[in-house]
């Protein structure tokens, strides 16, 4: 829906030691009745018996798949990457396919029914799933580019005992969408998209669209773009009373290091890590756009160095965290 919409910045993190153990890990296939539908995920957890921490993983916006790959944007399989990293760091996860979205398809087959609220709901019900099982003790919420909107907006319902923003906007919408068409429309299409946003803005649909702007302003996705538009994530991001940390590549071209400041000053206790070369699929990659693009294809990239050590030492060091107050 948004991946092909882009841009960027740079900072410079302190990265944390390996983990000094590599657990072999079990894998286990996850089902959600909802009341649509059902939903489906992958259960990724170290081979050991004593509890352990558990991450759920929420994919990124438009069709999204539980590993991070998207018919529009190419197979990376980052989310999948950094559920295997974090499994050898002793670390479980949860990821799963939205609904109307790969094996979850069925769920809500008509993308005119999905809303922002539905996805929080499904992310609460997922995470209650995993807050009845004995097997792990505490409940972390990791959410990528838009799935760190949702995982802060489905924080305090799902009970969650900390939270990792990867690649999350601080701004609505609309705001981010009006910087990146500037710079790659001419001024009669970047007209026509402002417009529409205004009229989306206002809750109103528009059954004319150019072709050229279907991709974004297609009518069958109005109805969500609505619901998402009503969003601001600065100000859910303040709202958490738990342990965050916000991570930001520095070559990301779709959501940029102002962000991540932006959602650090609107949350001062959380921790803001950047990862040098870091872009939005969670590789390194030069800032260029053909190098860029090609990240987002290729799943046989190793994740950028650090990514995963810096989130298991901020999960092993939230847990002795106070809440906020």
């Amino acid at each position: 829906m948004l991946r092909a919409l882009l841009m960027t910045f740079c900072l410079l993190p302190t990265l944390a030691q390996a983990a000094p153990h590599s657990h072999s890990s079990v894998q286990q296939s996850m089902r959600l009745q909802t009341a649509q539908g059902v939903l489906y995920g992958t259960l990724l957890k170290p081979n050991v018996t004593t509890p352990m921490p558990v991450v759920l993983l929420i994919a990124g916006s438009g069709p999204t798949d539980r590993d991070g790959n998207n018919p529009e944007g190419g197979q990376n399989d980052s989310l999948k990457r950094l559920a295997q990293s974090l499994a050898k760091q002793g670390i479980a996860s949860l990821r799963y396919d939205k609904r109307g979205v790969a094996a979850s398809r069925a769920a809500t087959p008509d993308e005119r029914d999905l809303s922002v609220d539905r996805y929080v709901s499904d992310a609460v019900a997922w995470a209650q799933l995993l807050k009845a099982d004995p097997a792990f003790n505490r409940l972390i919420l990791i959410g990528h580019s838009e799935g760190a909107l949702i995982a802060s907006l489905a924080a305090k319902q799902a009970q969650a005992d900390a939270l990792v923003s990867i690649a999350g906007s601080s701004r609505p919408i609309d705001q981010l969408l009006r910087e990146q068409l500037a710079a790659r429309l001419p001024p009669p299409l970047l007209a026509h998209s402002n417009r529409l946003l205004d009229r989306l803005l206002a809750g109103q649909l528009s059954p004319q669209v150019p072709t050229q702007l279907q991709v974004l302003f297609r009518p069958s996705v109005q109805p969500y773009l609505i619901s998402l538009l009503q969003q601001e994530p600065s100000k859910a991001f303040a709202q958490l009373k738990i342990p965050a940390l916000i991570v930001q590549g520095s070559h990301d071209i779709q959501v940029s290091v102002t962000d991540a400041q932006a959602l650090q000053v609107a949350k001062p206790d959380a921790e803001l890590v950047i990862i040098p070369g870091m872009n939005h699929m969670l590789r390194i990659s030069a800032l260029d756009l053909p190098a860029q693009l090609a990240s987002y294809n290729n799943p046989q990239l190793p994740l950028a160095y650090g990514l995963s050590e810096q989130i298991v030492t901020f999960i092993q060091r939230s847990g002795k965290m106070p809440a906020s107050s």
